[in-house]
């Protein structure tokens, strides 16, 4: 951390012996408050666009000394400066980090956090600065413009694209607690454990562990305390990683266990309180034996604050009650909700879909005339054998209200053109790198061993390959196991379904199935190490994929197949066209009506109305569309429906790039945490409410087609890489963002997630 008791700062006229009357934290003349006497501190509005210090238009800078600083203000308003720096200093406890004075414009002295191109090396380090910033950005968003936001540091701004990233904030006021020791009165303690308990209350609210309050991280003006910058903080119930020594982090912190809590921070408040009476550090094991001997420390004591374990400490709010310290934010327990509105209409359309689903009959009226079946290839015939009604000899797939599908049987429908295929070893193959197809004999193989290898990596014909149709052949797998899953991803050229899809598999690839009693292997393992190593490692190694050309044969991009516990593996498989191949209603996605599930793909550059957009979209020559995304109305248009108009092939909504829009609160609730260890309905619901209410909120209807059209769609918030490419390249690498989430709810409708009921009616 830059020292601001260097003897030229500014707050070096603050000494711990001018101890300021006591003012409540809610004090308006708090010195960096906008208070009477604020239109004469510059302090108060470094990043005002209209200041005349404010660059509008790029000019020379005026000194050699001096540069010009471009970065975001925290709600992501671009802005410039000149800037001059001082020195270099390494922080304690932010490897790689470098911090030092910056002085905007005509003289706005900042303090400035930057990882230098020598620390980009560690994958984690631009991880964790991003961390920062996101929970820097959500309390000044969240409190900022409230007087108690004294409490914690004070974001000015920030860049996380720069070649070196960095964000700014206000310089610190007052001294570390380090420095009070023996100096402070029994009111000023007091005050102390106040604030800083309200301080965690704030953090909490927010979603937030600060992880990092200490004597030398807590500083103390003689009248407010001040939380350093949120360097270490993490989302509340994220799984602990062991930081911070004793006696200040927790022992359930220091060890890593368990998931994170706001009452970790309140291990460090009591730490302190003990600290700041005793004059002594504990041993940070429990309650100091000697706490009896604190009268004042009784009350903490008996509420179970020194608890080595957080779930037998008070919660902040119980413990500002405790103290007697005002909780400013009880008044806002029954403020309006700004997407109510949204939130309702999420619940009404629910219910209107399910109202739809139950009240029209089981058997749909015949859309297609008599006569198409007697075509054996004819749409009537295709759309019996994917929704039932069919002789049987198609794959089954079960309508709404069935029960998931029989044990397989070696019968299975071709994903491409649509008819069943019979398992024939006369038709097996294998195809060498120049892609030939080689007939393969296994006849005179006598060693099941071996037989069981060689079909795991042959290939299968289909025999109703016509003239004029492009031949294709089936993974031998998908033939032999049990009933397959096809997911198509749907979305207009350029939203990103290739990274999204490559950035699924290389998660899943990482064991991302793992915790939720999933396994998988490859469909074929020849296909699957090419798609990993044109894709997938590619794109991991921050390299930009390129666009999906168009095709005249609709072709998976990968298989795998996944199995619950010791269950029948069953195949999955992954389309990805190119979205004019989507948007056209040609002979090319003529397999969409066999498809099982959907993930449709909305990209928020086209879709939403947010200023702090404009900026990517002129960068990237996008713009938004009040009409909707044409794959998505394409694709549903051409989807058979069954009751209530709706289509029954469980969908799933994916945000993507919405590292572009992190800093909404809607979208920080979700982005911001790593999916969970176990999925649970209700949490995807509340995801999928959320962000139904943040598109309605600032996009057009067309863009909630797909939740409109489908009986069963979940939406949900993910970012593929995490970051804009430069050129043909992530600069700071791809840092893949709940890729999995949509992916494990259509496993979950699909009957394919342990523990999950499989689809039956409306679902979300």
């Amino acid at each position: 951390m830059t020292d601001p008791n260097h003897p030229n700062h500014p707050n070096d006229s603050i000494h711990p012996n001018d101890v300021h009357h006591p003012i409540d934290p809610n004090d308006v003349n708090h010195p960096d408050e906008p208070g009477p006497d604020s239109a004469r501190n510059p302090l108060n509005h470094p990043i005002d666009p209209h200041h005349p210090d404010h660059l509008r238009e790029p000019m020379s800078p005026p000194h050699p000394y001096y540069e010009e600083l471009e970065f975001l203000t925290h709600h992501e308003e671009q802005v410039r400066f000149t800037v001059r720096y001082g020195d270099d200093r390494r922080p304690p406890g932010r490897p790689g980090v470098l911090a030092r004075r910056a002085s905007l414009g005509a003289g706005w002295s900042v303090v400035q956090f930057r990882l230098p191109a020598s620390a980009q090396a560690d994958p984690g380090a631009y991880g964790l600065l991003e961390r920062e910033v996101e929970s820097a950005v959500a309390i000044e968003r969240r409190y900022g413009d409230e007087k108690f936001a004294a409490v914690f540091a004070r974001v000015v701004g920030f860049d996380l694209t720069a070649p070196e990233p960095f964000v700014l904030y206000r310089l610190p006021r007052g001294r570390p607690l380090t420095e009070w020791a023996g100096r402070l009165g029994p009111e000023e303690q007091e005050r102390i454990i106040g604030q800083l308990a309200l301080a965690v209350r704030l953090m909490g609210e927010a979603g937030l562990v600060h992880r990092a309050v200490a004597p030398d991280t807590v500083r103390w003006d003689g009248a407010h305390v001040r939380l350093c910058e949120p360097f270490a903080a993490v989302r509340a119930g994220e799984t602990r990683e062991p930081f911070g020594g004793a006696p200040w982090a927790s022992p359930e912190q220091r060890e890593g266990t368990g998931a994170a809590d706001p009452r970790d921070d309140l291990w460090s408040v009591a730490q302190l309180g003990y600290y700041l009476l005793s004059g002594r550090p504990s041993r940070g094991d429990g309650p100091p034996g000697d706490l009896a001997d604190y009268r004042r420390l009784a009350a903490l004591a008996q509420s179970g604050l020194f608890s080595p374990r957080a779930a037998e400490r008070p919660r902040p709010a119980d413990l500002m009650r405790l103290l007697n310290v005002r909780d400013p934010l009880a008044a806002a327990l029954g403020a309006a909700d700004p997407l109510a509105r949204w939130r309702a209409a999420y619940d009404t359309r629910l219910a209107g879909k399910k109202a739809a689903f139950d009240n029209d009959p089981l058997t749909d009226a015949e859309p297609y005339p008599p006569d198409a079946a007697a075509d054996p290839r004819s749409t009537r015939t295709i759309i019996d054998r994917i929704l039932g009604g069919g002789d049987g000899s198609g794959r089954p797939v079960a309508s709404p209200l069935e029960p998931p599908p029989v044990p397989p049987s070696r019968s299975r429908m071709c994903p491409h053109c649509l008819l069943p295929v019979e398992y024939d070893e006369r038709l097996l193959v294998t195809i060498d790198a120049k892609g030939n197809r080689i007939p393969l004999d296994l006849s005179a193989e006598r060693r099941p061993s071996h037989v069981a290898d060689a079909l795991r990596k042959a290939y299968h014909l289909c025999p109703h390959t016509m003239e004029g149709d492009e031949e294709h052949e089936l993974p031998v797998p998908y033939l032999t196991n049990g009933e397959p899953l096809s997911v198509a991803l749907v979305g207009s050229s350029s939203v990103g379904k290739t990274h999204l899809l490559a950035a699924m598999l290389g998660e899943i690839e990482l064991g991302g199935l793992a915790p939720y009693g999933l396994r998988s292997r490859p469909l074929n393992p020849e296909a699957h190490r090419t798609y990993l190593r044109e894709r997938v490692q590619n794109l991991q190694q921050g390299r930009q994929l390129g666009r999906t050309g168009q095709q005249t044969f609709a072709r998976f991009a990968d298989g795998l197949l996944v199995s619950a516990g010791g269950g029948t593996p069953r195949p999955v498989v992954f389309f990805d066209l190119a979205g004019e191949d989507l948007a056209q209603d040609g002979e090319v996605a003529r397999f969409l009506m066999g498809v099982d599930a959907f993930v449709f793909v909305l990209d928020p550059l086209r879709a939403l109305r947010l200023g702090s957009l404009d900026p990517v979209r002129e960068q990237s020559g996008l713009r938004r569309r009040d009409l909707g995304d044409e794959a998505f109305a394409t694709v549903l248009d051409r989807i058979p429906r069954r009751r209530g108009g709706l289509v029954a092939a469980p969908a799933a909504l994916a945000v993507n790039k919405s590292d572009l829009v992190r800093f909404e609160p809607s979208v920080d609730r979700w982005l911001g945490r790593a999916l969970p260890g176990r999925f649970d309905p209700a949490e995807a619901r509340d995801e999928s409410r959320d962000a139904y209410a943040f598109l309605a909120q600032h996009a057009s209807a067309a863009w909630l087609k797909p939740f409109d059209d489908c009986a069963n769609c979940s939406l949900h918030f993910v970012a593929a890489t995490g970051g804009q490419a430069r050129g043909d390249h992530f600069p700071h690498g791809v840092r893949p963002r709940r890729v999995l989430a949509p992916l494990l709810s259509l496993f979950a409708m699909c009957g394919l997630l342990p523990g999950a009921e499989p689809t039956e009616g409306i679902v979300r």
